[in-house]
C-alpha cells in the first residue's frame, strides 16, 4: 500500500494566537514537532517531511511568522514567550512526549524546552544549531539600552512619521523580487528560497509585503549569560543528535566546542552543505533522524 506522504495545513488556537504549520502523515502515528529558524517558517521543513516516513511530521510557524499570529501590539518577542508557546502547543494536543526537531533559533528553543519540561521530549534532533546566543553581565546595561532604542526605533510614536514611505521600500513588485532579496541575504539555493518566501509574503496593493512581524528583527534587550547556558544544557536529559552543515553557521563550530561537554548524551553527524541542510539533503537528513530515533527507542539512547 503506498504512503500517503502529502502535506496538509493545519492550524492550533492557544489563547489569543492562532499557530498555523504544515503535517505529513498519518493522525495516529508518533509526533515528530519541527520548529523553524529565524524569519523561516514551516515551509522550510516541507522538502524534509515527506522523507521521514512511518510518522506524524508537525512543522510549525512561531509566532511573528508565516501565516501565525503576530504578538499584541504591547507585546514583544521574547525567545522564552517562544518557549511557552510550546507549552501551551502541547496542552492544547494533549501530547505526552514526542521527538522534537529545530533548525537553527528553533533548536535553541527546543533545547531550552527540552531542558525545562524533560518529561515531555523523547529525543532532540538540532539542524546546524547547538548551544544559545550568550552575553556576558558585564555587557547588561548596554544590551538592555540597544534593545530598548531598537523598540523605540520601531514603535508607533517613531514609525509613524516614515511609514508610508518605508512601507514602499519594503514592499517587492513581484515574488521573484523576495526570492531574490533573500537568496542574496541568506545565501540559500534559488529552489528553497522559494519555498520559503512563498508563505512568509502576502499581496497587497503596492506589491508583495512580508508576513513576517517587523519586531522580530528588535534587538533582545538581555541575553543568557554562559554560565545559564549551560545550566540549561546539563538539564537536558534526553539523547540530542547534532546534524551540523560542513559549510553553516561559523557560530555553531565554535559552540559546539563550548557546550558539548555539557551535554548528557549527544552525538554529531556533519552532511555537506548550508545552514539550511535539511533542505539541501532532505533524504540524508532525514535518514539520520529515523535512525536516530529509532536507536534511541530501543536502547534508550542514540548511536
Amino acid at each position: 500500500m503506498p504512503v500517503d506522504t502529502s502535506i496538509e495545513e493545519i492550524h492550533y488556537q492557544t489563547g489569543t494566537l492562532s499557530i498555523h504549520g504544515l503535517a505529513c502523515g498519518d493522525q495516529q502515528s508518533e509526533v515528530i514537532l519541527c520548529l523553524h529558524g529565524w524569519l523561516d517558517n514551516a515551509a522550510s521543513f516541507s522538502p524534509l517531511m515527506s522523507c521521514l516516513q512511518g510518522r506524524r511530521v508537525i512543522a510549525i510557524d512561531l509566532p511573528g511568522h508565516g501565516l501565525s499570529s503576530h504578538r499584541s501590539p504591547d507585546a514583544h518577542y521574547h525567545f522564552v514567550d517562544w518557549v511557552y508557546d510550546l507549552v501551551q502547543l502541547f496542552e492544547v494536543n494533549g501530547w505526552q512526549k514526542i521527538d522534537i526537531l529545530g533548525h537553527s533559533m528553533g533548536g535553541m528553543i527546543a533545547s531550552a524546552f527540552a531542558a525545562v519540561f524533560p518529561e515531555k521530549v523523547k529525543s532532540l534532533t538540532l539542524i546546524d544549531s547547538i548551544g544559545f546566543i550568550c552575553n556576558e553581565e558585564i555587557h547588561t546595561s548596554r544590551q538592555l539600552r540597544q534593545g530598548l532604542l531598537s523598540r523605540l526605533k520601531g514603535s508607533p510614536v517613531t514609525a509613524a512619521k516614515t511609514n508610508f514611505e518605508n512601507k514602499q521600500k519594503r514592499n517587492h513588485a513581484t515574488i521573484e523580487s523576495a526570492v531574490n532579496a533573500r537568496v542574496i541575504i541568506s545565501g540559500l539555493a534559488r529552489e528553497h528560497a522559494q519555498i520559503i518566501v512563498r508563505r512568509g509574503i502576502r499581496r497587497e496593493e503596492n506589491g508583495y509585503a512580508w508576513r513576517a512581524d517587523e519586531r522580530l528583527k528588535m534587538l533582545s534587550p538581555y541575553r543568557l549569560t554562559t554560565k545559564q547556558a549551560e545550566q540549561l544544557i546539563s538539564d537536558i536529559h534526553c539523547p540530542v543528535l547534532l546534524i551540523h552543515a560542513s559549510k553553516g553557521l561559523n557560530m555553531v563550530s565554535s559552540a559546539l566546542e563550548h557546550f558539548a561537554p555539557f551535554f548528557k548524551d549527544l552525538h554529531c553527524r556533519q552532511l555537506p552543505g548550508g545552514h539550511h541542510i535539511h533542505m539541501e539533503h532532505p533524504q540524508q537528513t532525514a535518514e539520520l533522524i529515523r535512525s536516530f530515533i529509532l536507536t534511541s527507542e530501543l536502547f534508550g539512547t542514540s548511536s
